[in-house]
């Protein structure tokens, strides 16, 4: 199964840096989960080999890893990695999102 989900250039360096000093955990797992303020929310988890049903995203050598039933969400997004005056964090822009939190976190369809 191939979904067209992009990996950043940024949040692929952040991914090397964050699991380079992991020994077991070697990917980004990203998931999709009911809840948060609009709907639907984004978790972020580091993870080992992929399981069966993963579609993995490579940028260099960062992975993230994605199952099978958050995949259908995501369709078409872009992961990125955001570094400014609010902080740092992992951000999703996702063409399929019709409302978010202001967060980023949270999403509906």
């Amino acid at each position: 199964m191939t979904m067209n989900v992009t990996l950043s250039d940024a949040a692929a360096k952040r991914i090397a840096q964050i699991v380079a000093a992991e020994s077991e955990k070697q990917s980004l797992r990203v998931s999709v989960e009911g809840g948060g303020c609009s709907g639907f929310s984004y978790k972020f988890d580091l993870a080992g080999a992929p399981e069966a049903d993963d579609v993995v995203i490579a940028n260099g050598d960062a992975k993230v890893l994605i199952d099978s039933l958050s995949i259908v969400y995501m369709e078409g997004s872009e992961i990125d990695f955001v570094d400014n005056l609010l902080g740092q964090s992992f951000q999703i822009k996702n063409p399929n999102a019709v409302a978010s939190c202001g967060c980023g976190t949270s999403f509906s369809i």
